[in-house]
């Protein structure tokens, strides 16, 4: 069996109905946007894509929550006003059920960029890493990832090239920018680290 190198389960509430997304080779695309709430009591606002098949499968207006799998993706937009990469999950199936929520993700990748290690202002080890995975058709997508403790310390010392494997969730996090306009507030999606996996050795926090 191929092994599988991209994962995301969600489970959780719809933020807004689906809308039109765009078109691709004949199909058509929706998007909306999640809610998961982590045990921290802290919410994830996440973007979801589609097919317009799969979205069929379901009534978005029914309430109960949506329980999706299929994979994280990116697209590297030039003209947006925003961040020029976006990332949201692809979903390949999609249903509704009452479970609690959930957040899975299972990447394996390789490290695009240096690795940056920084500690936070209550002194928290945090690394930053760009992941290039590999998609059908000779396509890679570009998901940034960040890592904590000793999993910081770890990946903080690999370079690009080196192939890593994780399992995690997908979040959002709020932050600030200066711009010419002023001071705005942004979304930034990454995947955070729970477990890694590098030349056969394994670290947990």
């Amino acid at each position: 069996m191929e092994q599988v190198t991209n994962f995301i389960e969600l489970r959780g509430m719809l933020e807004e109905l689906p809308r039109f997304s765009h078109e691709n080779h004949g199909k058509t695309f929706y998007r909306f946007r999640l809610e998961v709430p982590r045990l921290s009591g802290t919410t994830d606002h996440l973007q979801v894509i589609c097919r317009r098949e799969v979205l069929d499968g379901i009534d978005p207006s029914a309430g109960g929550q949506i329980h999706l799998r299929g994979q994280i993706r990116s697209f590297h937009n030039p003209d947006a006003d925003t961040q020029k990469l976006q990332i949201f999950a692809y979903a390949d199936n999609l249903e509704t059920d009452d479970l609690e929520p959930c957040n899975q993700v299972s990447l394996e990748g390789t490290i695009r960029k240096p690795p940056v290690y920084r500690r936070t202002p209550l002194g928290r080890e945090i690394c930053d890493v760009m992941l290039s995975v590999a998609r059908s058709y000779g396509r890679w997508d570009y998901l940034p990832c960040i890592f904590w403790g000793r999993l910081a310390q770890m990946v903080s010392g690999c370079v690009p090239g080196d192939s890593l494997q994780l399992q995690g969730r997908l979040q959002s996090r709020q932050y600030r920018k200066l711009t010419d306009e002023g001071m705005v507030e942004r979304t930034a999606y990454e995947v955070s680290a729970l477990t890694a996996e590098l030349c056969n050795r394994e670290y947990m926090i």
